[in-house]
Parts: C-alpha cells; sequence; structure tokens
C-alpha cells in the first residue's frame, strides 16, 4: 500500500485546514475521516490488488498502471462513492467495486492525459510515460479502463451504459480541448463544454453508481447526480485557479502548466473580457517565466481570479441546494465537507 494513504490524505488536509485558520472545516474533515476511514482503506487494498503485476503479468504496461495507482492521491471519486452509498446506509462489496472502478477510469485519464501533454511529473513522482515511455502509459490507461469496465459489469452491470456515456463525454471533452490547443479560444461556453465533459461528468457517474448502491430512491439519486455535476465544474474551476495562484508544493502541479501548453482556463477567459490586449498577448504564446508573470498580475489586477472563485463557490452553492432533497445524516453532512474542501482549496 502507497505511504500516502486514504487517511493519511485526509489527515494532512485537516492539518492544512488548522494551519489556515479553518477549524471548523477541519473539524468536519476529522469527522469524515472517521465515517469513511474503513471503507476507503478496504478499497485502497482492492486497488493495490487490481494493478499490482502478478507473475504471470510482469509486463511494462502492468508496471506502469501501478506506478500511478500507488503513487496516491486525494481518491475523490471513490469517497463520493462511499459517501453515496452511505446516504442509504452501511455500504457493500457493491459500493466497493464501484468506487475501485471509477478511480481505474480516472487514472486512465490521467495515464493518457500525461502523454497529451508530455507530462513529466504528477504527484510529485516521474509520470509512467517518462519512467516507462508514451507507448506504455498509452496501454495501461487501456487496461485500466478495461479493468473499470469489467468490475462494473460484474458489480452492477445496469450502471454501464451510463458509464460508458461518461466516458464518451469525457473523450469528446478532452478532444475539443485538443482542437483548440494553442489557440487559447476566450470562448466561455467552450470552457463549459469541456469542464462539464471532462470533470464533472465522473464525478456525476460516482454519486449515480452510489445512490445505485445505496438502494436510493429515484428523488434523491437524481439529485446527487446533480451535485456530482456542479461539485466537478467546482472543482475544475478550483483547478484552473489553482494554475496560476496555487502553491505547488500541496498542489503537485507547476504553475502555468496549463497556460504553457496552451489549455484554455476560466481565469483567463474572465481576464480577456475584461482587457482585451490581454487576448492578443497571449495570442503570441507563452515564451518565458517574465510573462508568465505578468499574465498572473493581469489576473490579479482584473479581478479575474476572484470572480473564478466567486464562481466555483455559485457551484457550490447549487451542489449544496441539490443536497436538500437527500435524507439528512452523517453521509450528507459529509458530502457537504467534502464540497467545502474542494472550494477551500483556493481560498
Amino acid at each position: 500500500m502507497s505511504e500516502i494513504a486514504t487517511g493519511q490524505v485526509l489527515d494532512r488536509l485537516t492539518t492544512v485546514c488548522r494551519t489556515n485558520e479553518l477549524t471548523p472545516l477541519a473539524e468536519r474533515l476529522a469527522s469524515l475521516a472517521r465515517l469513511v476511514e474503513r471503507d476507503l482503506t478496504l478499497i485502497e487494498t482492492d486497488l493495490f490488488a487490481t494493478v499490482t503485476p502478478d507473475a504471470s503479468r510482469e509486463r511494462v504496461v502492468a508496471r506502469g498502471g501501478a506506478h500511478l495507482v500507488t503513487a496516491g492521491g486525494k481518491r475523490l471519486r471513490p469517497t463520493c462513492v462511499v459517501l453515496a452509498a452511505r446516504v442509504g446506509g452501511a455500504i457493500d462489496d457493491v459500493a466497493r467495486d464501484l468506487a475501485v472502478a471509477v478511480e481505474l477510469v480516472h487514472s486512465a485519464t490521467l495515464l493518457h492525459d500525461d502523454v497529451v501533454d508530455l507530462g513529466d511529473t504528477r504527484r510529485g513522482l516521474p509520470t509512467s510515460r517518462a519512467l516507462y515511455g508514451n507507448s506504455a502509459s498509452i496501454f495501461a490507461g487501456d487496461w485500466l479502463l478495461v479493468e473499470a469496465l469489467r468490475r462494473v459489469r460484474r458489480a452492477a452491470p445496469e450502471l454501464l451504459v451510463k458509464l460508458l456515456d461518461a466516458i464518451e463525454e469525457m473523450i469528446f471533452a478532452e478532444s475539443l480541448q485538443l482542437e483548440n490547443r494553442g489557440k487559447l479560444v476566450l470562448d466561455e461556453s467552450v470552457w463549459r463544454r469541456v469542464a462539464e465533459g471532462k470533470t464533472a461528468s465522473l464525478f456525476a457517474w460516482a454519486m449515480a453508481a452510489g445512490a445505485h448502491a445505496g438502494r436510493l430512491r429515484e428523488e434523491e439519486a437524481a439529485a446527487l447526480e446533480r451535485f456530482g455535476v456542479f461539485l466537478g465544474t467546482a472543482f475544475q474551476t478550483v483547478d484552473d485557479v489553482l494554475d496560476f495562484d496555487g502553491d505547488p508544493n500541496a498542489t503537485g502541479k507547476t504553475l502555468f502548466a496549463d497556460l504553457r501548453e496552451g489549455k484554455t482556463t476560466y481565469p483567463l477567459i474572465l481576464a480577456a473580457r475584461r482587457d482585451p490586449s490581454l487576448a492578443a498577448r497571449l495570442g503570441a504564446g507563452v515564451d518565458d517565466e517574465v510573462f508568465a508573470r505578468d499574465v498572473l498580475e493581469a489576473l490579479r489586477r482584473t479581478g479575474a481570479l476572484e470572480e473564478a472563485r466567486a464562481f466555483a463557490r455559485d457551484q457550490a452553492d447549487r451542489a449544496r441546494s441539490a443536497l436538500e432533497v437527500v435524507r439528512a445524516g452523517p453521509a450528507r453532512d459529509a458530502l457537504s465537507t467534502v464540497l467545502e474542501t474542494t472550494i477551500a482549496r483556493c481560498a
């Protein structure tokens, strides 16, 4: 098991909240950790068993997949599955299988993303492509995706079509982003299509999967799926802000990475709307650190970073409204904590 087990991740988030004088949130995170620790430990064990190569499968593809999964991560999507299922009571093997599946799908997309983005580091470690090559990383992603689909077919085949739909949304969102890479298309509608397809769709499936495992009534299941959409959009918005104004030691991501890769992010769209000259400057490309810092100054001067934070908070408010339909209890409270923690990353 990785040194960054799920319980440790939650403990670190709690410590960060206390350090930043977010004591009430830290206390809720501690409560969340107690609620899900056993479930997530079992899921983590299952994840490791799935990706760890055995004697008959000691191949570079398996090693590439194992390298990413065992590097840890927030495990936010499996947490969503667990909490949605726990709304209906204690979770079972079906819920845990679905939680493993959603993390495998997420990991598969990261392996593919690192090839497309020519990424050399992730989670503070060399990427699989850096260690084993692009081809191995692509095939490792394909392998994890097959493992995820196989697990869903076994645990809840009725959810398979919905997962395939979510994966299709992710593919088309990634292709839309790829088509516009380097062009910095400052169109909010395009950004929303990418954010909802690339990020929110898998969060929505995680919530729907948990609701199914928890045998929730249709109204609650639909509300949790809406919660997932708004949570995912908020999460992507926060990621966009952190590209300019984050702590690389905390995020594991180099500042201005999206900007240098020619990806359109929400703060850039807002800043260009307020300062049209910025769009022309961006069109020339990001060629050095000084220019990147100039862009950051423009984002701050125009208020774009704060407006992006406000949009993330608005999406969080919409997610909270969706939760009002869900029965009260520790699981619903924990989902609210997940939401607050997402927003607190860029507070």
